[in-house]
C-alpha cells in the first residue's frame, strides 16, 4: 500500500488490492498546502463543516463519499467503494457539548492490503474510555501530533500507550507551510518517544506492506507534498 500525505489530515492510501482513499482534503488557501491533484475511489470527511477536514468537492473525479460523524451518529459502520469504514463521534474543542454541531466530528478505521488503519479526523477532547477503545488493535494510526487546536499531546499520549498501535503516522502538526501558528512543530510529539522508535520517511510517499508493520509502537515522520 503505497501512503502519500498532502499535508494537515489529508492522505491517499493506495493499496495493491481495493480501493485507493483520501482522508480528510483541505481548503488549500485555507492551510497552506498545495492543491491535491490526485484521484481516489473514496473520500473520507471527518465532517461537512469544518474547510480544513470536509473539502471532497476539490478532488478531481467523482470519489464516493464517507462522512464519518455521520456514520458515528448513525449505525457506526457504512460502506463504499467495497471499503466498510466505522467510526465514532468526538468534539472539535474540549467541553463542547456532546452531539451538539457545529464541531462535532467522526474519528475512523477501515482495512486496506490487511492493514487495520485509523485517522483521529480533527478531535479536540480528551478521550473518553470509548473513545481510546475504539483504536484498539490499530496497525496504522494517523495521530493529531500539534497539540492545540486538537487534542492536546498527554492525552493523545495516554490512547497510544494504552491501545499501543503499531506503527504512528503523525500529522496536523506545525510546518513551514502550514498557516495556523498555535500548533506545535513536530519535536513536542516525538519527545515521547526514544529516538530508536522513530523514524523518517524523507518524502512524502511511502510503500508499506502488512509484513512491514513492527512488532511494537514506532512513529514514521512523513513530509508533505510540495
Amino acid at each position: 500500500m503505497k501512503i502519500t500525505w498532502f499535508g494537515h489530515a489529508a492522505f491517499r492510501l493506495l493499496p495493491d488490492e481495493g480501493p485507493s482513499v483520501i482522508t480528510d482534503p483541505y481548503t488549500p488557501e485555507g492551510v497552506g498546502y498545495a492543491p491535491i491533484r490526485e484521484t481516489a475511489d473514496l473520500v473520507i470527511i471527518s465532517s461537512d463543516d469544518d474547510d480544513a477536514h470536509c473539502r471532497a468537492d476539490l478532488i478531481p473525479g467523482a470519489p464516493a463519499v464517507v462522512n464519518a460523524l455521520e456514520v458515528a451518529q448513525g449505525s457506526g459502520r457504512a460502506e463504499a467503494s467495497g471499503l466498510e469504514v466505522t467510526a465514532i463521534e468526538a468534539a472539535e474543542w474540549d467541553h463542547h457539548p456532546e452531539h451538539a454541531v457545529p464541531g462535532q466530528n467522526g474519528m475512523y478505521r477501515f482495512t486496506l492490503d490487511g492493514i487495520r488503519c485509523a485517522h483521529m479526523g480533527d478531535v479536540g477532547n480528551p478521550l473518553t474510555d470509548a473513545q481510546q477503545a475504539f483504536f484498539e488493535d490499530t496497525e496504522i494510526l494517523f495521530a493529531l501530533a500539534g497539540g492545540y487546536l486538537t487534542l492536546e499531546l498527554p492525552d493523545l499520549m495516554e490512547m497510544i500507550h494504552r491501545v499501543r498501535p503499531k506503527m504512528v503516522i503523525p500529522m496536523h502538526f506545525r510546518t513551514l507551510t502550514y498557516r495556523p501558528r498555535n500548533t506545535m512543530w513536530i519535536e513536542s510529539f516525538l519527545s515521547n518517544f526514544k529516538k530508536d522508535d522513530i523514524d523518517f520517511a524523507f518524502g512524502h510517499t511511502v510503500d508499506i506492506k502488512k509484513e512491514d508493520i513492527p512488532e511494537r509502537t514506532r512513529v514514521l515522520v512523513m513530509d508533505y507534498v510540495r
